[in-house]
């Protein structure tokens, strides 16, 4: 098949398309398959609401839930999770072989619930990596403070992670190094470090919602000029500490070893005004070496746009730092909203995985 020109030239300015969804549903009936050959989808990522949402309709997974019910329902669960991760994965081994593990990844996520507890994720995100078997799972690791010491360990290890629930750019700053210190534990370990892979995902939207929210109340006509500004703003400058950290003497003797960057990703890319146009954090934050994973909407929106090219953000650091002072002086506390961003993130997680679980539980009780 034909792939869609604009989504081609996205990924042809080095912005790498991954889905933000995954069902059993889109990988039985060619879906996936379909996007992949014609909207140019190199990777999935995936949360706890998008399978709460996907285990909904039980009759994908009702042969399966009659196979792995005596086992418990938190076991039920990462089967039915992990083998959908399982053959997403196989679906992307042409393209993770072809681009030597850049990308052709599938993401699964670590029970939310854990996101405060550093020892249980790492045993957990071990599990995971296990459980799916393929060499092109990342393992989601929510960037808390103690997610911090898990992904430094689970790196170690040899599992390759997805770092989500990024925010601000100190909480940025110190999942870099959590990295490279993983890194540097792994070589110590003789581990090959150019078999582990790692995004960092920062989340766009939610930062335009809670700000938005708080400009509003402001009320000021300075307040109001600078609605919907600060995410991009916000995250061009997480681009820019991306590019300064993997520049210097401590990456660089990681990379002579094998090492790979960890790439940003930009996360919670689906427009949450509707005022604006769908693709407005995808066409604003194109630049080359960057993931972008957006919901089907978006990725529809995208093909229908017109060619979207070009670096968008290396060109911006000063406008993007004279946005973010702007908000500060109309009264935005940064330090604030993070925090609230950081603790709703984790907590719509954890309501989805308890959605989760009473949706199996409901699907089990049927059978």
């Amino acid at each position: 098949m034909t792939a869609n020109p604009n989504t081609a030239a996205l990924s042809d300015a080095g912005v790498s398309i991954w889905l933000d969804d995954l069902s059993r549903a889109r990988l039985t009936s060619g879906n996936l398959a379909q996007l992949i050959d014609e909207l140019s989808v190199v990777g999935v990522t995936t949360n706890p609401t998008i399978f709460a949402n996907a285990l909904s309709n039980g009759a994908d997974y009702a042969d399966q839930l009659r196979e792995v019910a005596p086992q418990g329902l938190d076991a039920v669960i990462r089967e039915l999770t992990s083998t959908d991760v399982r053959n997403a994965c196989d679906l992307f081994t042409e393209i993770y072989n072809g681009t030597q593990g850049y990308d052709g990844r599938v993401s699964i996520e670590v029970d939310p619930r854990l996101a405060m507890d550093e020892e249980a994720t790492v045993a957990q995100a071990a599990e995971l990596h296990a459980a799916v078997g393929r060499p092109n799972v990342l393992i989601k690791i929510p960037a808390t403070k103690p997610g911090l010491g898990a992904i430094r360990r689970t790196i170690a290890k040899g599992i390759s992670v997805n770092v989500t629930l990024i925010f601000s750019n100190d909480r940025y700053a110190e999942v870099i190094d959590a990295y490279l210190s993983g890194l540097e534990d792994a070589a110590a370990a003789g581990i090959d470090l150019s078999t582990i892979h790692s995004v960092a995902s920062v989340f766009v939207s939610r930062i335009d919602t809670e700000i938005d929210k708080r400009l509003d109340a402001i009320g000021t006509d300075e307040a109001k000029e600078l609605r919907s500004q600060v995410a991009i703003a916000n995250t061009r400058l997480a681009y820019k500490l991306y590019a300064d950290q993997f520049a210097v003497d401590r990456f660089k003797a990681l990379e002579a070893q094998g090492a790979h960057r960890q790439r940003p990703l930009w996360a919670s890319t689906g427009v949450k005004d509707p005022a604006l146009p769908d693709t407005r954090y995808v066409v604003e934050l194109a630049v080359d070496g960057t993931v972008n994973t957006m919901p089907e909407k978006t990725l529809q929106a995208v093909a229908d746009h017109g060619e979207i090219s070009g670096d968008q953000v290396t060109g911006n650091y000063e406008q993007a730092e004279q946005v973010v002072a702007a908000a500060q002086r109309v009264g935005i506390d940064f330090d604030d909203v993070f925090a609230v961003l950081e603790a709703e993130g984790v907590k719509k997680f954890e309501d989805s995985w308890n959605d989760l679980l009473a949706q199996t539980q409901t699907e089990l009780d049927k059978l």
